[in-house]
């Protein structure tokens, strides 16, 4: 039997979510709702009550909503699928802190990069006997969305409401994706830029975490040519993702005739598509939440602490930069 499901939001990623939902044979979308607009859809709805009566509701709508549509389904016994950033302030952040148990393993914030390529390489690299012990991670994401023409009446370009968008849209997954395989850092340093010269916002930013034995390096523009690399330093091997090619070199101790270290030979070596990681994350992701669901149990509470996690460093960088 299908599960019932509502969402709230219509358009652009709401779209994709709806998609997901149709495609699911063990889904079925019941509402699509909104507050104020009649949208052309046959689940339409503009009555918050219908959703009540749903196995599950998904949260799509703009980042300052979800906060308020939490709070609403605070007494809700299904499930939820809120899009991230979970909040927009510390002060709701604190509030979410505080909810009970039972809410925290029934409400999943979307960081779908938790199931990405890169988490997988990650998680196949701690503590291996290839790498060794890792001493440092960099994270590069980017392209060239700033010098586009419309760029500059989007949004994203809007230093007045949005001078952190890459933060907030982008830097923020790569910093979940961090936070739930180590934890949460020692120490941050962001540096934010505006190199393009379009727009108000920060079109470039780089993060540097401090771990205890490990740095991290956490690159995302909107000013640059198409990058999607990885690149995990370890005491015996590296890891690196670049082109679309995985390469992993090891060990340490590899030697000329003459007893010199040499580059280590690459002992693994695969092609790794990265131009479709994001929606097939997100479909991931979906059907993370949906397995959930279908059988009824508890999502595990660390999915919804790391969010806060990484919600709560994002906007104490943002009060930091904005000082």
């Amino acid at each position: 039997m299908a599960i019932k499901i509502g969402i709230i939001g219509y358009r652009n990623h709401a779209k994709r979510l709806i998609s997901l939902i149709q495609e699911n044979q063990n889904c079925e979308l019941v509402y699509v709702f909104h507050p104020t607009k009649k949208i052309d859809h046959e689940k339409f709805t503009n009555k918050f009550s219908d959703l009540l009566n749903c196995d599950a509701i998904i949260i799509s709508s703009p980042n300052d909503t979800h906060f308020d549509y939490l709070i609403q389904l605070k007494e809700y016994t299904g499930y939820i699928f809120c899009e991230k950033p979970p909040v927009v302030n510390l002060k709701e952040l604190e509030i979410l802190d505080k909810f009970d148990k039972l809410q925290k393993t029934r409400i999943f914030f979307n960081f779908n990069y938790r199931f990405s390529h890169f988490n997988e390489i990650l998680k196949k690299n701690i503590n291996s006997k290839e790498i060794g012990t890792i001493i440092f991670i960099e994270l590069i994401s980017s392209h060239g969305l700033a010098f586009k023409k419309e760029y500059l009446n989007s949004w994203r370009a809007n230093g007045d409401n949005n001078k952190f968008n890459l933060l907030d849209t982008v830097t923020i997954h790569y910093l979940d994706l961090i936070i739930q395989n180590f934890g949460k850092s020692k120490s941050q340093f962001y540096f934010p830029k505006l190199i393009s010269n379009n727009g108000t916002s920060y079109d470039t930013g780089q993060l540097i975490l401090e771990y205890e034995n490990f740095n991290v390096s956490i690159l995302n523009s909107y000013a640059t040519p198409l990058i999607i690399e990885l690149n995990i330093i370890g005491t015996n091997g590296q890891v690196s993702l670049k082109n679309n090619q995985l390469e992993v070199k090891t060990p340490r101790n590899t030697f000329d005739d003459e007893k010199f270290f040499v580059s280590p030979p690459i002992k693994i070596k695969k092609n790794i598509d990265m131009k479709e990681d994001y929606l097939l994350s997100l479909r991931k992701s979906f059907e993370f939440f949906v397995s959930h669901v279908l059988d009824k149990k508890p999502i595990d509470e660390k999915f919804f602490q790391t969010s806060l996690d990484s919600t709560d460093l994002i906007l104490r960088l943002r009060n930091i930069k904005n000082e």
